[in-house]
């Protein structure tokens, strides 16, 4: 089993859940997240002034999926949440010893 991670800009979130559920994703974790990586957030103007808005809201999805499912997750966020523009996030893959269900006491995979 892996643990999919992907950092992706929030409007894009309903396209890559619709697209994540077409190929069997059956959960995610979401959560609204704050970041900046090369370009160091960007420049806005507020009333004449300008500054820096240092961290980018972003939206972080968290699933985990058998071994075999893995490369099809995230070929389907890669192209889902892909605007061909600075900031279109990153995916990390790593890999999930063991899943518990706490309702039924399921282990491994059937807890998934």
């Amino acid at each position: 089993m892996k643990k999919v991670e992907a950092i992706i800009k929030p409007f894009k979130l309903d396209e890559v859940k619709e697209a994540l559920s077409e190929i069997g994703v059956q959960g995610m974790t979401v959560t609204e997240v704050k970041g900046f990586g090369r370009t160091g957030g960007k420049k806005e103007v507020y009333r004449g002034s300008a500054y820096v808005v240092d961290f980018v809201p972003k939206v972080k999805l968290e699933i985990i999926v058998k071994d075999d499912l893995v490369l099809q997750v995230i070929e389907t966020i890669s192209i889902a949440a892909k605007t061909g523009r600075i900031g279109d996030g990153k995916i990390f893959i790593t890999p999930i010893d063991e899943v518990i269900r706490i309702r039924t006491g399921e282990r491994g995979e059937d807890a998934i």
